[in-house]
């Protein structure tokens, strides 16, 4: 028997969307029948919790954290893995983890290199960019998380030859139950399940609720997610400027994601870029009435006025006359949400993102799909 292609994915510690993709990918990996053996390394931070990397392991999942405070470091421990693991392919995932991963894997003399970009817009300074182009020539694959990333990744100037893209796609376990609460039985709140962060403007959320209540319209806000301590605290102080106290919610990190969901009528993502942003599926699967920025990432999954509705990033007063149609017109609003259902099931499930990239490895060693 031909042996297992043996992958490392290398991402970051945050547990951003890129991690989660990366986790799905190894997660796919340990079944039985899988053709490929993998490993999970992600880059310490700050933030990283402990118990969710022992909760990873404790699945069955192979995972290694290497420090990530000093580049060097990062790349030296790698290397000193890539050479004890002997990986096929090193897939790296994320800015700028992407450029660390590659040097290391480039250094240890790993076959086949794949970079995966997760964001429509990243920090790629001059120097960045140019060390992004070097390693690319060095790189059998370049991958962008949707139609919107790969776009960028041509037009950054990276090879054609060598771009791809592979969607996102999510469990769709978790949401079997949607099809059966009706969206006239749910909450006529707003949820939007997202870390906090500039890039993610929870703030401009927070307005819109405030140009609805001058309106008369009051629905709650629930805001759910970890991430940047600092942007939180500024969040909630604008909720205490426009006294939305009553009526914004801070979650947290919400350990039931799809039952919030679920009880919800409306989702809002209202960030300022993305990639392909797995909460936004999520709540398509969950059977919401989804509004999302106009940004590359988002409408391409977002078809305006029949499956979702889309707004000019930043604008709160947009967002606001959206929100406001959708609670005022909710079997036009059901209608949205029902055909954002089925849209997710047919095109963004696990299934077909594993595949994706199944297949793209395979063919990278040289073995057939």
């Amino acid at each position: 028997m031909m042996r297992k292609l043996r992958v490392m994915h290398f991402v970051t510690g945050g547990f951003s969307g890129a991690t989660q993709v990366a986790i799905d990918l190894v997660r796919a990996s340990s079944e039985k029948h899988s053709a490929f053996e993998s490993l999970l390394v992600l880059r310490r931070k700050r933030q990283t919790p402990h118990e969710r990397v022992e909760a990873l392991r404790q699945e069955g999942l192979r995972v290694e954290v290497v420090p990530g405070a000093m580049h060097l470091a990062t790349v030296a421990a790698l290397i000193k893995l890539c050479r004890r693991e002997r990986p096929d392919v090193l897939v790296a995932h994320g800015f700028s983890e992407h450029l660390w991963g590659r040097y290391a894997g480039w250094w240890a003399g790993v076959p086949h290199l794949v970079h995966v970009e997760h964001n429509s817009k990243e920090r790629y300074t001059r120097w960045r960019l140019a060390q992004a182009h070097w390693l690319a020539r060095r790189t059998d694959a370049i991958v962008g998380c949707s139609e919107g990333v790969k776009t960028r990744l041509l037009a950054l100037g990276f090879p054609a030859a060598k771009v791809h893209a592979i969607s996102n796609g999510i469990v769709m376990t978790p949401y079997e139950k949607a099809s059966d609460l009706a969206y006239a039985t749910r909450e006529p709140g707003v949820v939007m399940t997202a870390r906090f962060a500039r890039q993610k403007d929870q703030i401009t959320l927070i307005e819109a609720a405030k140009c609805l209540r001058d309106r008369g319209l009051r629905p709650t806000i629930w805001l759910a997610g970890g991430g940047n301590l600092r942007y939180q605290k500024k969040a909630q102080r604008r909720v205490h400027d426009l006294g939305l106290q009553d009526q914004v919610r801070f979650l947290g990190i919400h350990r039931d994601v799809p039952g919030l969901l679920m009880s919800q009528q409306i989702f809002v993502l209202s960030s300022h870029y993305e990639g392909m942003p797995l909460s936004l599926v999520e709540a398509m699967a969950a059977g919401c009435a989804v509004v999302g920025s106009a940004v590359p990432g988002i409408q391409e999954v977002i078809q305006d006025g029949r499956n979702g509705r889309l707004f000019a990033q930043g604008d709160a007063q947009a967002l606001a006359d959206i929100v406001q149609d959708l609670l005022t017109h909710p079997q036009r609003a059901a209608q949205m949400a029902t055909q954002a259902r089925e849209d997710a099931h047919n095109a963004y499930t696990l299934q077909h993102m594993v595949q994706g990239y199944e297949s793209l490895l395979q063919s990278l060693s040289g073995r057939s799909t």
